[in-house]
């Protein structure tokens, strides 16, 4: 796939989300009672007080006078076999997540929303679209959203080699850090196309897999209401109707994702 057609297929999965935004829906990872499993994790914690993001051209400086404090080191995680869909806890809860940008048009209206709501969310984002945009990740910190790592250039990454994927990777949790405060703690692989060096990799940088349901394809037809219809319908916890997500066996407890109450303002 040509990086012009990534492009517009990105542009598309943005106005979608921008549509469902308007419902504070676009994707969920269903809460689960019981106990734990490798596709199962504590809620994600809220995200960080943001540090000013840079100027672009201190951005572009950066890497070449080495200015600004030194990276953390990330923290080393077990190699998951498959990403985490769902999370633990009690009640009627799921994670909203958003996937690609931040967009200009799109984003800051999806932020709306959720603050209308009460609602904290998991967005992730990939660099190329964050250098233009660090302010909206700076209001994503202050909101008390995630932020989490989507690549560089939203590419297929069982068409790269190893370290094509680490480049994705690595070169978006550093420009994540620079406008987010901190090192992104969760990786979602574009299109959902996940291999073994993403695992691998992804561990290696301190950040857990994360998998979605609800995802409102197609994204563009036959409008927002559809879309809506879809991902709202679809949620629901395993058992509650529908084929349950598969179990996988037990692991590490990973980072916690924001808790989300699906439900009226005040109660996420």
């Amino acid at each position: 796939m040509q990086k012009d057609q990534l492009f517009t297929r990105r542009r598309m999965l943005l106005a979608g989300g921008a549509a469902l935004g308007a419902a504070g829906t676009a994707g969920a990872v269903l809460a689960a009672g019981g106990a734990d499993t490798a596709r199962t994790a504590a809620a994600p914690a809220a995200g960080p007080r943001a540090r000013r993001a840079l100027a672009p051209n201190a951005f572009r400086l950066q890497p070449l006078t080495g200015d600004g404090p030194p990276r953390a080191a990330p923290r080393k995680l077990k190699v998951r076999q498959e990403p985490i869909l769902r999370i633990s806890g009690r009640g009627r809860r799921m994670v909203l997540t958003f996937d690609d940008g931040p967009h200009p048009d799109y984003t800051p209206d999806i932020l709306d929303t959720l603050a209308e709501y009460d609602v904290r969310a998991m967005f992730f984002v990939c660099g190329e679209c964050v250098v233009d945009n660090k302010e909206l990740l700076a209001r994503m910190a202050d909101a008390g959203h995630v932020v989490g790592n989507h690549t560089w250039t939203h590419p297929l990454l069982t068409s790269l080699d190893r370290d094509e994927i680490r480049d994705e990777m690595e070169s978006t949790s550093d420009v994540i850090e620079d406008a987010y405060g901190e090192r992104p703690q969760w990786f979602r692989a574009p299109y959902g196309a996940w291999n073994r060096a993403a695992f691998q990799l992804g561990a290696d940088m301190g950040m857990e897999p994360m998998a979605g349901t609800g995802d409102p394809t197609p994204r563009m037809e036959p409008g927002p209401t559809a879309h809506v219809d879809r991902v709202v319908g679809g949620a629901r916890p395993p058992g509650g109707g529908g084929a349950p997500p598969p179990r996988g066996r037990g692991g590490v407890t990973p980072p916690r994702p924001p808790p989300m109450g699906f439900g009226p303002p005040g109660q996420a």
